[in-house]
């Protein structure tokens, strides 16, 4: 995440910003320039930004913006749809009627800005199930009904995300209960579109060959392994092999724990990089970095030079957690064989198949559906 400014008064502002607390300007999110502006009233609901004003761009504020409360991004005035880009991708919500249920679908939303943050910023190719249902992209927000609990997972380019895991002391219960050192409502976003982009950039490619040599035969049973792994845990010593425990528990769960493990790092890199982070340690032995590059975490960017600028931040952001009497904020250890995994992923998102960034359906057949 870039570290954003008032373009009218310079003042820092944040991704979640409606508003910039020093000059009162009114702030939006650009998807087009990937960039927070304040903006100007023109016309009939129209604004303009100081960044764009020279093209002569015009652009209306989402629905859920002006409507709803719940979004702070844009839409570029020649778009039809009256949603933004992110907006659009959230095909039902619970009912909002319900004050838990409304603050539950503000903070589903934020957190999918995010994602959506990165997926541009990776030029990841997605569009909606309204304009490709074969291999478009849909999120489906419920609330568990009765006794029927709703699964979080992916199945056919649909994420389900049962609503309970916006409630912070409800997430932290099943964290516990599940025996994870990490569970966030981003880290789920994250995870679930792993999924979706193995059934877009991996499966009936010429890359399943190599998925499979890293990562192991998708074809073995998913549901049982998935009843084993509830009952039995991950194998003895699954550290040395897989960055979570979870991700021992199939192939295509290890390819999506680690697709989320890079979509943390990298986003987490770019604003170290804003920020302009360096590690000088007064120990010759300690982790050192003399700066974060700006492209590090990049599509085109090394991806031994994200790994040589990961670990000193992780470091770093580990003992000031401590400082605060919180827990590591990056309780996870790199393995040599999770290193070559996450390689694999930077390979696949910086060179993607060749008709990823279309919006034709996917060369394979769409995958089981997936829980968790």
């Amino acid at each position: 995440m870039k570290v954003f400014h008032c373009d009218h008064c310079d003042q820092p502002v944040f991704f979640e910003n409606t508003e910039c607390l020093h000059c009162g300007h009114l702030l939006a999110f650009l998807p087009d320039v990937a960039d927070m502006q304040s903006l100007e009233a023109t016309s009939g609901g129209r604004w303009r930004s100081p960044l764009a004003d020279s093209a002569g761009l015009e652009y209306r504020l989402c629905a859920n913006y002006t409507e709803q409360r719940v979004c702070n991004w844009a839409v570029m005035d020649a778009d039809v749809d009256s949603l933004c880009v992110s907006c659009r991708l959230t095909r039902v919500i619970p009912d909002v009627s319900t004050q838990s249920y409304r603050d539950g679908w503000f903070r589903l939303e934020s957190a999918k800005r995010r994602l959506v943050y990165s997926l541009l910023r990776l030029a990841l190719p997605f569009a909606t199930k309204q304009d490709d249902p074969a291999s478009g992209l849909a999120f489906d927000f419920l609330a568990d009904v009765d006794e029927t609990p709703i699964l979080t997972g992916h199945a056919d380019g649909v994420i389900t995300i049962n609503i309970a895991e916006a409630d912070d002391p409800e997430r932290e219960r099943r964290r516990t209960q599940l025996h994870e050192p990490y569970r966030t409502l981003l880290g789920h976003f994250r995870h679930e579109i792993g999924h979706y982009y193995w059934d877009r950039l991996i499966g009936g490619r010429q890359s399943l060959a190599e998925f499979r040599a890293r990562f192991g035969d998708e074809r073995a049973g998913y549901a049982q392994a998935l009843q084993h792994h509830y009952a039995n845990g991950p194998s003895a010593g699954w550290q040395q092999q897989f960055v979570s425990a979870y991700a021992a528990s199939h192939p295509w769960e290890d390819w999506a724990e680690t697709w989320a493990h890079y979509l943390h790092m990298t986003d987490t890199l770019e604003t170290a990089a804003a920020c302009g982070i360096s590690v000088r340690p007064r120990r010759a032995h300690e982790p050192r970095l003399v700066i974060v590059p700006n492209r590090v975490g990049s599509p085109g960017g090394s991806f031994d030079r994200l790994i040589d600028s990961w670990f000193p931040v992780t470091y770093v952001l580990n003992n000031l957690n401590r400082g605060l009497g919180l827990p590591d904020a990056y309780p996870f250890v790199l393995s040599t064989p999770v290193l070559d995994k996450l390689r694999f992923v930077h390979d696949i998102v910086a060179v993607p198949a060749p008709d990823s960034h279309s919006d034709r359906p996917g060369l394979c057949a769409p995958a089981p559906s997936r829980a968790e």
